[in-house]
């Protein structure tokens, strides 16, 4: 008895080596880890995945942490599978932000030398890089974001050989929080960011930039057709009905239909510590009882999972990390009718990852060759940058000794437990290269499609012809793109795929067909496209909408007949009256008098589309001259640029999901003292502007305060105001720096932002802004 004792206590002892060795852990939802309110130790790498709660039936590996790794904010892999990893070592390095001029950010090469699943080897490419928050391997380079600079290296060896200048203005504007990043390679062979309105593409030896949707605040992901997802740090997960490249000609059209849904509206998260160090978690309502945050508050880079390695169930799904809460959330992502995406959390109650570290920071997500799921974990204190940052967060920091250090970083995979990993090896051979770009796993066929179009071997193309004709969609989607890519899609094959009776096909050779229509070949298009309104083709209608822009330079009369067809056709669609609109840069007005001599009825949809971008044009026309306004509130400008144009958005106008319109508002155009009590201590929804009440999910829930930011003087808060207040159609009179100073002695003892009801009191402003709690 003893022996067997002995031996069955041998094998667990083993059990647990082995799991300890290879860093794994098995969730065990009955002894969930606990935690301490008022302690945050580091928790060594060997011991942090206990203090972890997984899905049952997954297994997480570290395979890479301090001392090889610190401050990742992002990661890639290149086409032998070595793991890229962008380190931001200068961000916040204590709550002033004291040093994170010192450009000492890296792009670093780690490898797994003795072939045991953790990184032990590590290679510095590129260093002394200031606050880099995005990069992106491409032919013999890479690309890489150095606020304000996007930067293309070419690299022989994994060393530097030249560099060149890709856009001086890749972050012009926003702050640290609200910059541009990503820098996706998209299924269109384009290069996609968050929160930019800019898309990039390398052509030859040149590099081409172009529009795009601007949506997104940190990390952005692909589905199998190529449309775009990302969030901002308030949502879970928004994404688009189409794919990036529609709908991108008319500069008028500010937002369009189908474009940055809210794809999962539920916002609750489900912390398995408490998280009172969180921004604003004085405030009612953003902890629960327990100290556990409610609602995702800083929300970062999402991943739409296309790995095909842990089941069907998880096709589809969006995952979302929430650093502030230490978690990451798994959605189920469903296409509806039509075009429209929604999406449901996984499980009430409950997380898919969730630490009880608070230092565990998850703030990147991504695929890999082995169709695991990867984790970039900041692994640090403070994630706050300090234009924002609260002194009740500054307390929270101070009291649990977040500042320090600085110096960590850990990398993890996900995978289904018991299940074999095995990478995708890419050969050299173009004909297997091809093969691939049918494999189950998404990541596998980008890189296959990425390689493919970076090294353009002639002997693909055949190959590649033969594969588009295939009854596989996703192999004929990527080598239709691989084409594309290649300069070398024909029209005809085009035509061929416009008229499968797959519609996930001629959803593809729809959008990719704006790059092959010219005088040749443009009649032939228009004969397919109103063939599709003439059999109601309700999924194809917006798509119909946004190709014909490609008709137009060859026959607007021909164009013009099908958006008149499609109208007629669809007139109370959304999507398709915005569509019709991305064509009519410059002749709204006349297209809007056809439209009303067709169908007069005003309430229809695409009447209502197309008057909506007439009346913003005309409104633009009564702006006050932004030259003038530079001239008078220098400052003020600036400050716009860098802090509020992301939420507000650069005409005013305010932005989807994030802020209302600064522009014929009435907080604006108000008493001074109002405008300065928000500015100062910050707003909470809802808000009235210009008679429509603005609330969550329709804007974010509030705008913090700068009266604890150092960095903005009295002088610079009232520049700021009466840029605002003089700005577009806004007439409000002049806030002097003393009115900012007099207001900000009287609200120095209140923590709380304000709400409307509050301000718009029957007693003064000034009254109700030295209430205190």
């Amino acid at each position: 008895m003893k022996k067997h004792v002995y031996i069955i206590g041998t094998l667990l002892m083993a059990i647990v080596l082995y799991q300890c060795a290879t860093r794994k852990f098995i969730n065990f939802s009955a002894n969930p880890p606990k935690a301490d309110v008022n302690s945050s130790p580091v928790v060594p790498p060997g011991q942090s995945i206990s203090k972890m709660k997984l899905e049952e039936g997954m297994a997480i590996s570290m395979i890479a942490s301090e001392p090889l790794i610190s401050t990742p904010v992002a990661m890639t892999f290149d086409k032998h599978n070595c793991i890229w990893v962008l380190e931001m070592q200068d961000y916040m390095p204590d709550t002033s932000a004291k040093g994170e001029e010192l450009a000492n950010g890296k792009v670093v090469v780690l490898t797994d030398k003795d072939k045991d699943g953790v990184m032990d080897g590590r290679t510095v490419v590129i260093d002394s890089l200031l606050m880099p928050r995005a990069f992106c391997l491409i032919e013999d380079g890479i690309l890489v974001a150095s606020p304000p600079n996007l930067y293309f290296y070419q690299l022989a060896n994994d060393k530097v050989v030249k560099r060149t200048l890709v856009d001086p203005k890749y972050t012009e504007g926003g702050n640290v929080e609200h910059q541009p990043n990503g820098l996706y390679r998209g299924l269109d062979n384009w290069i996609y960011n968050a929160n930019s309105p800019k898309r990039y593409r390398k052509a030859g030896d040149k590099w081409l930039i172009a529009p795009m949707q601007e949506q997104g605040q940190w990390g952005i992901t692909q589905d199998n057709e190529g449309r775009i997802y990302s969030n901002d740090n308030s949502t879970n997960l928004n994404g688009d009905f189409f794919p990036p490249g529609l709908g991108l000609n008319n500069k008028n059209l500010k937002t369009k239909a189908g474009f940055n849904q809210r794809i999962v509206a539920d916002n609750k998260v489900y912390p398995i510590r408490p998280t009172p160090g969180v921004n604003r978690g004085y405030m009612k309502g953003i902890l629960d009882d327990s100290l556990r945050l409610n609602n995702f508050t800083a929300a970062a880079g999402p991943l739409i999972y296309r790995g095909g390695l842990f089941g069907p169930e998880y096709n589809f799904n969006g995952f979302t990390p929430e650093p502030s809460a230490n978690l990451i959330k798994r959605n189920i992502i469903t296409e509806l009718r039509g075009n429209v995406v929604r999406g449901k959390q996984a499980y009430k109650g409950r997380e898919f990852l969730a630490s009880a570290d608070e230092r565990f920071r998850p703030v990147s997500l991504y695929d890999g060759p082995d169709g695991a799921l990867y984790v970039v974990d900041m692994y640090r204190g403070i994630i706050q940058h300090k234009t924002y940052l609260t002194p009740y967060l500054k307390g929270e920091i101070e009291k649990r000794n977040l500042t320090q250090p600085l110096s960590c970083g850990r990398l993890y995979k996900i995978y289904p437990l018991g299940k074999k990993l095995n990478n995708v090896v890419f050969p050299a051979d173009p004909i297997k290269l091809v093969a691939l770009l049918g494999n189950t796993n998404g990541y596998v066929r980008d890189k296959a499609q990425q390689i493919l179009v970076d090294t353009k071997p002639q002997a693909a193309i055949p190959a590649l012809r033969q594969a588009i004709k295939s009854d596989n969609v996703l192999l004929v989607t990527h080598a239709l793109w691989t084409l594309e890519g290649l300069g070398e899609l024909i029209a005809d094959e085009v035509l061929a795929l416009l008229k499968s009776a797959q519609w996930k096909i001629r959803m593809q050779a729809l959008t990719v067909s704006q790059s092959v229509i010219g005088k040749d070949s443009y009649k032939a298009f228009a004969g397919i496209l109103q063939d599709m309104i003439a059999r109601n083709d309700t999924a194809a209608a917006p798509y119909v909408g946004f190709v014909t822009n490609a008709v137009q330079p060859f026959d607007r009369k021909l164009a013009d007949g099908i958006l008149l067809a499609l109208a007629k056709k669809f007139p109370k669609n959304n999507y398709v009256g915005d569509a019709i609109v991305s064509n009519l840069q410059g002749r709204e007005h006349e297209f809007q008098k056809q439209m009303l001599a067709l169908m007069p009825d005003t309430a229809l949809a695409i009447n209502k589309r197309i008057a909506r971008t007439v009346i913003a044009i005309d409104d633009a026309k009564l702006n006050s001259d932004p030259a003038l306004m530079a001239k008078y509130y220098p400052r003020g400008v600036a400050i716009y640029a860098t802090v509020c144009k992301t939420c507000h958005g650069e005409d005013g106008n305010g932005v989807a999901g994030l802020a209302p319109p600064l522009n014929k508002s009435e907080i604006v155009n108000g008493p001074k003292a109002t405008l300065t009590s928000i500015l100062l201590k910050g707003l909470s929804g809802p808000v009235k502007v210009n008679g429509k009440v603005y609330q969550a999910p329709e804007i974010a829930g509030e705008m913090p305060g700068f009266a604890d930011n150092k960095d903005y003087t009295d002088d610079d808060l009232a520049q700021v105001m009466n840029f605002i207040r003089r700005s577009w159609q806004n007439k409000g009179d002049k806030v002097n720096a003393p009115d900012v100073k007099t207001l900000r002695s009287k609200l120095a003892t209140r923590q709380k932002t304000f709400t409307m009801d509050e301000l718009t009191a029957p007693a003064k402003p000034e009254d109700a802004a030295t209430k205190t709690n």
